[in-house]
């Protein structure tokens, strides 16, 4: 048996095997806007990418107050989950629930009266476009509450391990938005009203299908105004908010970036600026999906004070997501012509070479914006509050507005792309600097890098870390987790049951969770060595098995039926289980 198991390798395994449905959740939002641009484009024209250029900035400030309750209540909710604390749990996804109606009813409110009444002059400049823009923005306003719920949905479904019903509201959302884009601007003529509406109307529908599983009753996590603790509101907001800001500062960008367009290439800029961005969109899907892994698994290591797992996340992102997403570029690059005559077919046509321009030098800042993003994610974890205004600042603002008013009256249109490039190569020395200011040296790991205090968590020497494929494998684990016990000076007892009790908790996995299915599993294992107390984990990703519901199940005519489970919970100082992004979670203190 291959007992010790690299923990690096068990994490990246973990996160690669999350990643595909957090891409997904990513993804439904850039899909349908590749479909409405394909459709605004080729049966519109190009005023209407202009329209949704300039809705941009817009959409990105709706944007920035999603984040902040997604990213605080996700975070939030990783904490307390490390801490074994389920009410609270309850209580966030309440707050969260309740907090992202009232703003989705406001927006919807502030939309609606700034396009019946015409005050958009703040945001479009060109009085030629603005009729077109306040019908976009009508259109638009039916959408927001879903919008802004099942984000938040969404990252509990993960939880709750209800991946396989997200993936059916994405695609259900992505044909009805197909469809109505089809019914609403080819056959009745409703031009940008009508492609506003189809996404509003395809995202009542994904909200829809997501909603059904809470109106079910077959949820862990339920809304309640009873137990409603407005207090963690602000814990909430105030971890969400870094993000927040990020967002409220790409949406000053955006605004001054087409303020620069507008004024130095003209609206053709704007629009081709919207297609680049647009298509783009699809291909951010990726880092946006790695993002949301690896937040759960940095607020998760926080909350169990993991030091391990905290650098073999970022490990991670460093050595494998970033080289995954480098091959996405270069691909990106080398079909930036096919990409572009998607949308536009005359190459004599000035948007049809700034768009092409754009799909070759854009997507070079996305590496960057992958390091870019997990560091201000990491700050916001673990309180490096400096960290995290500093480069939201610089990557939301400072860095792409300004390389791009110094860049633009010799450049061009190419300026704004360059200018985003150079943001990237910006943030990432600034993250350099940070650690050599606050570790007094040059950063040479991950580590470093990551300016982790000497007092967090415990050292490789004070846990270890299984896998187990097989039964085999299960019935020697016992032997392992008592000679370590015994050599933290652990008594003999404590010793024993530990290992006694990973056998037996093991071995229910391995016994009746590989048999379910014909897919192949496994069972990683934590021991973890602190304060004189030890800390089980087991993690495996076979159904979901809830070890008190069995621990209550005794048979009347088998007085031994279940015994090895309640021996479990009679002897330890508590067992807890949870099912986090399709994953069983057992956590047994000694």
């Amino acid at each position: 048996m291959k007992t010790h198991i690299p923990s690096s390798q068990i994490v990246t395994l973990l996160m690669f095997r999350l990643l595909p449905i957090q891409i997904l959740l990513a993804l439904i939002g850039s899909v349908n806007g590749v479909v409405s641009s394909l459709f605004a484009s080729n049966a519109v024209g190009s005023e209407a990418m202009t329209v949704a250029g300039f809705f941009g900035p817009v959409s990105m400030f709706l944007g920035a107050l999603s984040t902040m309750l997604v990213g605080g209540s996700q975070i939030l909710c990783g904490k307390y989950m490390g801490r074994n604390l389920v009410e609270k749990m309850q209580n966030v996804f309440s707050l969260d629930l309740a907090i992202s109606a009232l703003v989705g009813c406001l927006f919807t409110v502030f939309l609606l009266l700034t396009s019946v009444f015409d005050l958009n002059a703040f945001v479009v400049r060109d009085p030629a476009v603005r009729p077109a823009y306040n019908q976009y923005g009508l259109g638009q306003a039916v959408g927001i509450l879903p919008t802004v719920l099942s984000a938040q949905l969404a990252a509990f479904l993960s939880l709750e391990n209800q991946t396989r019903r997200t993936t059916v509201a994405s695609i259900i959302c992505i044909a009805v938005n197909i469809l109505l884009n089809y019914l609403f601007v080819i056959v009745l003529r409703m031009g940008v009203f009508g492609l506003a509406l189809a996404t509003s109307l395809s995202m009542w529908c994904f909200f829809l299908v997501e909603a059904l599983y809470y109106l079910s009753g077959k949820s862990t996590l339920r809304f309640t105004f009873r137990r409603m603790q407005w207090r963690d509101s602000a814990e909430m907001m105030k971890i969400g908010l870094p993000g927040a800001i990020g967002n409220g500062y790409q949406t000053l960008r955006g605004l001054i970036v087409n303020s620069l367009l507008t004024t130095h290439v003209g609206s053709v800029g704007v629009s081709a600026f919207a297609t680049s961005g647009s298509l783009l969109g699809f291909f951010w899907s990726i880092p946006i999906g790695m993002l949301a892994v690896s937040r759960m698994m940095f607020s998760v290591s926080i909350g169990e004070e993991d030091r391990q797992t905290l650098i073999d996340t970022m490990r991670t992102v460093l050595h494998r997501y970033l080289p995954l997403m480098c091959a996405v570029v270069a691909m990106i690059v080398a079909a930036a012509v096919p990409l572009t005559r998607l949308y536009y077919r005359d190459p004599s046509d000035p948007v049809y070479e700034m768009t092409m321009w754009g799909l070759r030098i854009l997507p070079l800042c996305m590496p960057f914006s992958v390091i870019c993003m997990h560091f201000i994610c990491f700050g916001q974890v673990s309180g490096k509050q400096a960290l995290v205004h500093i480069l939201a600042a610089l990557d939301g603002v400072i860095c792409v507005a300004g390389f791009t008013a110094l860049l633009i009256p010799g450049m061009g249109m190419n300026s704004v792309y360059v200018a985003n490039v150079l943001n990237g190569v910006v943030t990432t020395l600034v993250i350099i600097f940070y650690s050599l200011i606050m570790n007094k040296k040059f950063p040479r790991s991950i580590e470093d890098l990551m300016v982790i205090p000497d007092r967090f968590g415990v050292t490789e020497k004070d846990r270890i870390s299984l896998s187990l494929h097989s039964m085999e494998e299960v019935i020697r684990i016992s032997k392992t987790i008592q000679e370590f016990c015994l050599e933290k000076g652990i008594d003999k007892r404590r010793a024993f049951l530990a290992g006694l009790s990973m056998e037996e908790m093991a071995g229910n996995v391995v016994s009746h969770g590989f048999e379910e299915d014909t897919k192949k599993h496994s069972v990683d294992v934590r021991v973890v060595y602190k304060d004189n107390g030890l800390i089980l984990r087991i993690t495996d990703d076979c159904r979901a098995f809830d070890p008190e519901t069995r621990r209550k199940i005794v048979d009347s005519d088998d007085p031994f039926s279940n015994i090895g489970i309640r021996m479990v919970y009679d002897t330890a100082a508590s067992v807890h289980y949870q099912s986090v992004l399709g994953l069983n979670v057992l956590t047994i203190t000694f």
